[in-house]
């Protein structure tokens, strides 16, 4: 992970974690540890250390309810006032999404936040572009090639793994295909593998 812990990003990002695990505190012995999955922007930066984002998407591994906004201010390199804050409001139920994303997830270990209580995962770079290809906006392109440009995702798992999601879905799949084309063209045009050649 390219997560820098100590930039005000890190920071802000580390003190939401400490928020939510301080109101779990009161979790049932048998739910624990409650897995949190990123995605997202907050997942894009923490993969690859670029795009910071307003909100952290994320769902839990049973259901959470939080009393409070969960959000920090910090600076951000410049000096600019920013804010992250955890988006209530993320439903991954209305994107595309492997069924074993979850399980393919990556720990992020964390500085301050207690495993035994809250289990921090992040979305593997091929499920994370996954996600993307329902809206494929000028943001998920760019998130999709920059993946690609690092090596974390190509093509072919790329179109194996949302193919394997479209199978459960119901609704406009052809315009995910065509959004699949297009990103797998992305990848093929943009990946160090064929840079080298």
């Amino acid at each position: 992970m390219k997560i820098d812990l100590e930039s005000g990003y890190g920071k802000a990002f580390k003190e939401i974690l400490a928020r939510v695990q301080q109101a779990l505190q009161g979790a049932r012995p048998e739910r624990l540890p409650i897995r949190m999955y990123i995605a997202g922007g907050a997942a894009m930066h923490l993969l690859t250390g670029e795009r910071v984002s307003e909100d952290i998407d994320a769902t839990f591994s049973t259901k959470v309810i939080f009393d409070e906004d969960l959000s920090v201010s910090y600076r951000d390199p410049d000096g600019r006032a920013r804010v992250l804050f955890l988006d209530r409001n993320y439903n991954d139920s209305l994107g595309l999404l492997h069924e074993d994303a979850y399980t393919d997830s990556r720990k992020l270990d964390v500085p301050g936040i207690d495993r035994r209580l809250i289990e921090v995962r992040v979305l593997s770079p091929v499920d994370l572009a996954v996600s993307k290809l329902s809206r494929f906006g000028d943001v998920d392109r760019q998130d999709i090639e920059k993946l690609a440009r690092m090596g974390l995702v190509d093509s072919a798992s790329l179109r194996r793994r949302a193919e394997q999601a479209l199978g459960g879905y119901v609704g406009r799949l052809e315009s995910v295909r065509t959004s699949l084309d297009a990103a797998c063209r992305l990848v093929d045009a943009v990946s160090p593998r064929k840079r080298n050649k």
